[in-house]
């Protein structure tokens, strides 16, 4: 019984003679430069929910191989503005509520691209800090689900725009 072999490496895959053993660099930013491209494809359309996640992911692995100019910076830069709130802050899509989750990837995205200015960072700075509860943890949304996860995103997202000061630090850590 496989199970009963504890401490023992096993090989759950095995690997072709022929198989490319170099990472193949090109291939994946093919990949990820054309995502998106057919904006009515079904895995496009039901990733919709984590659509700000997922360009900075993406943004992320093409940059660090590279490739960052392959990206259509203008389209990714109008979609971050187009997904910021009245309240400062910023959904996953457009059409979706604002998040603290997505506020910080829009923030690390536009970080990346040196374009901060595209949002209006004070209405961010404001939304972020009215997320912070008296405990000093910090919500999600404007439904109030509290997790440590948030309190990461609030931290980095001021940290990013040099904004720190606007919240208690100290209850939040």
């Amino acid at each position: 019984i496989p199970c009963l072999k504890k401490g023992t490496p096993q090989k759950d895959v095995i690997i072709k003679s022929d198989a490319p053993d170099t990472l193949l660099l090109e291939k994946h930013a093919d990949y990820i430069a054309s995502y998106g491209s057919k904006k009515d494809d079904y895995e496009y359309c039901m990733s919709e929910y984590l659509r700000m996640s997922g360009i900075y992911w993406g943004l992320t692995v093409v940059d660090l191989i590279g490739q960052l100019h392959r990206m259509n910076r203008e389209e990714i830069l109008a979609f971050i503005k187009s997904c910021q709130h009245e309240c400062g802050g910023i959904s996953a899509s457009i059409g979706h509520d604002p998040h603290l989750l997505y506020t910080l990837s829009a923030v690390q995205i536009l970080t990346l691209y040196d374009s901060i200015n595209v949002i209006d960072v004070n209405k961010v700075v404001e939304y972020v800090k009215g997320l912070q509860k008296e405990d000093g943890s910090f919500a999600r949304d404007i439904w109030g689900e509290i997790d440590t996860r948030f309190s990461f995103c609030a931290v980095a997202t001021l940290a990013l725009l040099g904004k720190l000061d606007a919240i208690n630090v100290e209850k939040a850590i």
